[in-house]
């Protein structure tokens, strides 16, 4: 049995974060119900095949919440739900009669994790993984990012945090909400940053030769030998006593990806290719 097992979700959720957390909630063996806009889910849009995998085993249904009739459809799948899963700012979930206040009188035994921007007291600013990230320090233009770390992060968090209410309704009979802000998200995978252990130069940051990318003839490699012991099987491997950025260039610009990669798993080097 998962663990979610007999635990119904109703998400009215779309983009990233929230349908990723409702299909990890799948996953865990909850039962799902989608609700989208009659505009749909604009994940379909950027990748239909991504939005099949998410909506999986899951019932999904178009509902327009601004009609009377909308509003009644939700609230009877409400009635027998564990837990509601949004991604909407505040004021708009008020604006709709879906306050935490309203919820909790009409459905004492329903949950919610609400997704939001930013944490309290701006809650209502509007924002993106992209404006997230940029506040953290994480981009470097002109580059776009290559991951929505920020949603994706989120994502995980609604998931524990769900799991954290449920668990406390279910040992204290009392159901709870929480928010979850992709910002708060955003700030905590930057904390490698602020702390200078990734920033240029820092030890993590290409600072240290052993832990660092290197070009090959067709292409690049991620050596990583950063513990005591994965650094003297570098060594050994290389038949050195030490070794220095130069020396590792010159080591790798003279083999091509794969054979980088066998020699590493060889002997037991931590190495990737770069793709």
């Amino acid at each position: 049995m998962n663990t979610l097992t007999g635990i119904r979700v109703v998400s009215l959720s779309v983009n990233v974060p929230g349908p990723v957390a409702a299909a990890e909630l799948r996953d865990l063996g909850a039962e799902v119900c989608k609700i989208e806009p009659p505009s749909g889910d604009p994940l379909a849009q950027f990748s239909q095949a991504w939005y099949n995998r998410l909506c999986a085993d899951m019932t999904v249904l178009t509902c327009d919440l601004t009609t009377e009739a909308g509003m009644a459809d939700l609230k009877r799948r409400l009635a027998h739900a564990d837990l509601l899963l949004t991604a909407s700012r505040p004021a708009a979930l008020e604006r709709l009669g879906l306050d935490w206040a309203t919820l909790h009188k009409a459905f004492p035994r329903l949950c919610h994790v609400g997704i939001t921007g930013y944490p309290p007291p701006h809650e209502n600013q509007a924002g993106h993984d992209l404006t997230y990230q940029a506040s953290q320090g994480t981009l470097q233009p002109p580059a776009m990012p290559r991951v929505l770390l920020a949603d994706m992060a989120g994502a995980q968090q609604a998931v524990t945090t769900a799991l954290a209410l449920l668990m406390t309704r279910e040992r204290y009979g009392k159901a709870g909400q929480a928010w979850v802000a992709l910002a708060d998200a955003a700030a905590r995978l930057a904390v490698t940053l602020r702390e200078e252990i990734t920033t240029p130069g820092a030890i993590l940051g290409d600072g240290l030769p052993t832990y660092n990318l290197y070009a090959t003839r067709d292409g690049h490699i991620a050596l990583a030998a950063l513990e005591p012991h994965f650094h003297a099987r570098l060594l050994q491997a290389l038949q050195v006593t030490k070794t220095s950025r130069d020396d590792l260039a010159a080591f790798f610009q003279q083999q091509d990806n794969a054979s980088s990669l066998a020699w590493a798993e060889e002997h037991d080097i931590p190495l990737a290719i770069v793709h």
